[in-house]
């Protein structure tokens, strides 16, 4: 008898109890099979406290095993997968508007501060007033003819490259901070996984 299995990466859990085989893995076998080891239990996670728990996929092979002796077990998924327990913590709608409220303020003067760095630094404001001298043979400062068509432009790029309008996206393709997120979730999970193991390697020592 085959059974698939296909284990994610992390999953998040917001009660105690017993973590069961449906909650960290896609199984594909017959119906009832499927069932029954679905609701297989590999850990109990007793302590209310915020951490990460890690479970390989041999333990979800010994749990299978011990119910169906006799089964092959095929994993497609992950080898390890964090199970990470947070306590249910509810939040007013005051406190999380108001981080949204600070987290942008933080974004706008930031980025601003980086735009007006980086135009002191390469001189636009000279650059701006010599294209004006060559085309118009006349020096002036801040000509509004080229500042104008910058600054929208300027506006134009960010929201093209960032891939957004507001709620909206602009094309079905992943945003660049989406990548980074992803990117750095990918790194966080992996660290957790080695730390997790180093863990689990000098308890059995």
């Amino acid at each position: 008898m085959d059974i698939y299995i296909k284990p994610v990466k992390k999953t998040k859990r917001f009660e105690t109890g017993i973590v069961h085989i449906k909650d960290i893995a896609e199984v594909y076998a017959d119906s009832d099979i499927r069932r029954r080891v679905e609701n297989i239990g590999i850990m109990d996670i007793k302590e209310d406290v915020n951490r990460c728990y890690l479970i390989s996929v041999i333990d979800i092979i010994n749990a299978i095993a011990s119910a169906f002796p006799g089964s092959t077990v095929n994993n497609v998924g992950e080898i390890d997968t964090i199970v990470e327990y947070s306590r249910p913590v509810k939040k007013s709608n005051l406190i999380k508007y108001a981080k949204i409220i600070f987290v942008c303020i933080v974004l706008f003067a930031g980025s601003a501060t980086a735009i007006m760095s980086f135009h002191s630094d390469a001189q636009m404001a000279t650059v701006f007033e010599n294209y004006y001298y060559i085309f118009f043979k006349e020096r002036i400062e801040n000509p509004a003819i080229i500042d104008l068509p910058y600054a929208i432009g300027l506006a134009v790029g960010i929201v093209v490259f960032f891939n957004h309008l507001g709620n909206k996206k602009l094309t079905s393709d992943p945003t660049p901070i989406e990548v980074e997120l992803s990117v750095y979730e990918d790194d966080v999970n992996t660290n957790i996984i080695d730390t997790l193991n180093k863990e689990k390697s000098n308890g059995d020592t």
